[in-house]
């Protein structure tokens, strides 16, 4: 965004400079890069006793967000431990909208 700005034509003969072309010792992107790439670690976090459910038991509503802040883990974390309650039939889904969903316990 800032930076120095190329001079104009007749500027550069008044102070007897070449103009330049933009290549000014800029090294290549092939001689930049690091020999090895870093690998990306992949990390899982199990929820002890996924049967208990006696802390989604007390909420009104469940929510991914309510959820991962309950539990303090990550959103992603919370949002594959409603799909697995889902699947078991301890939760049911009541509404939500644009990917934003809104769970019950299902008391039965």
């Amino acid at each position: 965004m800032g930076g120095v700005k190329k001079k104009t034509l007749s500027s550069t003969k008044a102070t007897g400079q070449q103009p330049s072309d933009g290549s000014t010792n800029k090294p290549k992107k092939d001689e930049t890069k690091p020999a090895f790439r870093s690998q990306k670690h992949k990390s899982s976090v199990i929820i002890e006793d996924i049967n208990d459910t006696s802390r989604v038991s007390g909420m009104k509503a469940i929510t991914v967000q309510s959820l991962s802040k309950l539990l303090g883990v990550k959103i992603s974390i919370a949002n594959n431990y409603i799909r697995n309650l889902e699947s078991k039939g301890l939760v049911k889904l009541i509404g939500g909208y644009s990917g934003h969903k809104v769970y019950s316990y299902n008391k039965s």
